[in-house]
């Protein structure tokens, strides 16, 4: 068992670094890699996919209803404004760590909470509601899954596919939906079963049990280790057993093809080495990866 660690500041969340001529990527620490990567890790939602945009805005309200019950003296502004600021510093984890919060709010409250599993349910099931026209949509060929995609996602992993590079997905969402949303993206021919996701057994599922699992598996030294997250977890895992961490500062909601300030400070916290909106520049970046 192998629990998910909290978030741990390592560099100057605010330094900065230099950008490769005439793209958006950010180099905070220049590589010296003594061989291409041959396995890379991809977290899912705003790392490759947007269909769970805007999950926050679904998250928080159904916290806020629970902490209203236990008839708490806060307005429901000052409610939004605490579940809000720990769902993000918890972004990252897996789901049911923020609902583990939760029935510690409940508690502080003096209120009896249900089982986090219960509130994790419940807000999966309000989630799926809200996001049920875009999986629809995809699923009888409405929308392009270009549309629902981090942009140039498939241009990035055609490419790492064709260097001989290995591709895994771990996620902090139900592996079942993960593996799913995946195949409506079209995303499962680079994948195929190497794809990992958040299980209710929760401490029997972390990112850093993948990456340890890729790299005794193979037998292979983490520097043979890249990944790509949005999120501080598969940084900081992926620093920890010796890769390359590219941040993906998404903008999920605007795709403008700009980092999301509050993402990449964040991420260049945990030690990012690299920093990127999008995959707008996919041809520099596995130029650059790779030394060339």
């Amino acid at each position: 068992m192998e629990y998910e660690e909290d978030y741990r500041l390592v560099e100057d969340s605010h330094r900065r670094g230099r950008f490769l001529p005439g793209t958006q990527i950010e180099v905070i620490r220049p590589l010296h890699r003594a061989a291409p990567p041959d396995h890379v890790v991809f977290d899912f939602d705003g790392t490759l996919s947007l269909i769970r945009q805007g999950w926050p805005e679904v998250m928080a309200p159904m916290m806020v209803e629970v902490l209203s019950a236990c008839g708490a003296n806060e307005t429901p502004e000052q409610l939004t404004e605490l579940v809000h600021r720990f769902i993000m510093e918890l972004n990252g984890k897996q789901t049911i760590y923020q609902m583990i919060r939760l029935a510690d709010e409940v508690r502080l409250r003096g209120g009896t909470p249900e089982d986090p599993l219960v509130y994790k349910h419940r807000y999966h099931d309000r989630l799926m509601q809200r996001i049920a026209g875009r999986r629809e949509a995809l699923r009888r060929g409405e929308i392009a899954p270009a549309e629902m995609l981090v942009p140039y996602s498939i241009e990035l992993l055609a490419e790492l596919t064709r260097r001989g590079a290995v591709l895994y997905l771990a996620s902090g969402t139900d592996e079942v939906y993960v593996r799913e949303e995946a195949e409506l993206l079209g995303l499962d021919r680079f994948f195929g079963p190497r794809v990992y996701g958040a299980i209710d057994d929760y401490r029997s599922f972390s990112k850093a049990m993948v990456i340890r699992r890729i790299l005794e598996e193979h037998g292979v030294p983490g520097a043979a280790l890249l990944g790509f997250g949005d999120g501080y977890v598969e940084i900081q895992n992926i620093k920890a057993a010796g890769g390359t961490a590219v941040a993906v500062a998404s903008d999920e909601a605007g795709r403008s093809g700009r980092p999301d300030p509050w993402k990449r400070d964040r991420l260049v916290g945990v030690g990012a080495d690299l920093v990127i909106p999008d995959y707008q520049d996919w041809k520099a970046l596995t130029a650059y990866l790779w030394g060339e």
